[in-house]
């Protein structure tokens, strides 16, 4: 699918699965996307081969972001107008369900999801938002050298080029 042309659930034929053990996000995101950003996202991002790990489309104001491999949904983020302009997340709830997701961590979901629309949908290098995400992971996992492309390919895999 050309990068140009909006994907929808209808995209996935059935392989799509909804978040089965949702739970409200106590943290979100505070960046304020532009329009042009919404409008980007709004199109959504289909994954191309085995090293990428998202699907994300959007239904209305929500954006749906789900696994790849599996289907399963993840996230579920609410967009609304911000004051100034641009769209910021006001609600999003995140997979519970430890036979889909093993994370249960606040400020790790709050990143990744930012990481997901920034770096994969976005195409943004957003270095410091993968900065910040590689100090969390090393001390939540308490290994300091925890290879940093190991952990970024495994929770954001890569995005391939149209």
């Amino acid at each position: 699918m050309p990068a140009h042309e909006r994907v929808t659930r209808s995209s996935f034929s059935d392989r799509i699965q909804p978040v089965s053990a949702s739970r409200p996000m106590p943290l979100l995101p505070r960046r304020i996307w532009s329009d042009e950003d919404w409008q980007r996202i709004q199109l959504g991002y289909w994954s191309r081969d085995m090293d990428e790990k998202w699907d994300v489309f959007t239904e209305g104001d929500v954006v749906f972001l789900h696994r790849s491999w599996t289907g399963h949904g993840i996230f579920e983020a609410t967009f609304a107008p911000a004051d100034g302009g641009g769209r910021q997340i006001t609600e999003a709830v995140v997979e519970r369900d430890p036979e889909r997701r093993r994370s249960s961590d606040d400020e790790y979901d709050c990143l990744l999801l930012e990481l997901v629309l920034s770096t994969i949908v976005l195409g943004e290098p957003a270095q410091e938002l993968r900065s910040e995400f590689m100090e969390l992971t090393r001390r939540r996992s308490g290994n300091a050298d925890v290879p940093a492309g190991l952990v970024q390919h495994s929770a954001l895999g890569l995005r391939s080029d149209s």
